[in-house]
């Protein structure tokens, strides 16, 4: 009996001892995988590279600007250089001038009935006989007109007696006519006592002595009037003259303060200021 108790004791120890063994197993397994399972893989994020600030630098090269040499004006590119801007101004004056209506169309040298025979004018008008005086102021205007034609070789003649210290001093002056002023005083009067013959000439060929001689025995007839005697040939050589210079002075202020109206190096030279 007691050899059967032992017996089965053993047993039951055989069969227990490998059912625990198994359940711890299983447990530490279950453990082990519950661990794995539990344990959360941390991925390291990479250093973030910080942006890299370019700065950019400019330098400023230094420029040297060398200002050009002037070269002082010699008498003598000063005389030619004046003498060539008077030319220049003389050429293209005339040939404005003595273009048809040059002179009747252009409001600044038209040439006017003569002052001191306006009394003769305002009287015809008064007798209806105004267009007689107009005729007569076309005629007067288109004989200075076809005069001027014939000017260059007068004005030009003048320019042989300009000094080289007076063209020195007046290619420099800041007077936009000093030039034409300068010709003026020294031949206004020659030039005028030159041009009578060649104003006379275009006054008889337009008509305009005839017209005026028509007007002032007109005139002269009338009763209780000072009879008219004025010399419309000095008078019309006067106001070609003059209207001529007027001209020529704008052409002169051109060229000093245009320099696309300087035709030539030396122009430029001498007047490029």
């Amino acid at each position: 009996m007691s050899a059967i108790r032992t017996l089965t004791f053993a047993l039951a120890l055989a069969l227990v001892v490998p059912l625990a063994t198994q359940a711890q197993t299983k447990k530490t397994t279950t453990t082990t995988k519950k661990t794995t399972t539990a344990k959360k893989t941390t991925t390291k994020a990479p250093a973030k590279t910080p942006a890299k600030t370019t700065t950019s630098s400019t330098t400023t090269k230094a420029t040297t600007v060398v200002a050009p040499v002037k070269i002082p004006l010699t008498d003598t590119d000063a005389s030619s250089g004046l003498k060539e801007a008077l030319t220049q101004s003389i050429t293209r004056s005339i040939e404005q001038a003595s273009a048809l209506d040059g002179f009747n169309a252009n409001a600044d040298i038209r040439i006017p009935f003569p002052p001191e025979a306006e009394l003769v004018a305002t009287t015809l008008r008064g007798l209806r006989m105004g267009a007689l005086v107009d005729r007569f102021e076309v005629a007067l205007n288109r004989g200075a007109e076809t005069a001027a034609k014939e000017a260059a070789p007068i004005f030009l003649g003048a320019l042989q007696n300009l000094s080289f210290q007076d063209a020195l001093s007046l290619a420099t002056s800041k007077e936009t006519d000093a030039g034409t002023t300068f010709l003026y005083e020294k031949t206004a009067e020659q030039l005028k006592a030159a041009f009578q013959p060649t104003i006379k000439q275009s006054l008889d060929q337009t008509g305009a002595t005839k017209l005026y001689a028509e007007m002032v025995t007109r005139y002269n007839k009338i009763p209780l009037v000072t009879p008219i005697n004025a010399d419309l040939n000095a008078y019309a050589s006067e106001k070609t003259v003059n209207g001529l210079f007027t001209l020529i002075a704008d052409e002169e202020a051109k060229i000093r303060a245009n320099p696309a109206a300087r035709g030539s190096e030396l122009l430029k030279r001498v007047f490029g200021k």
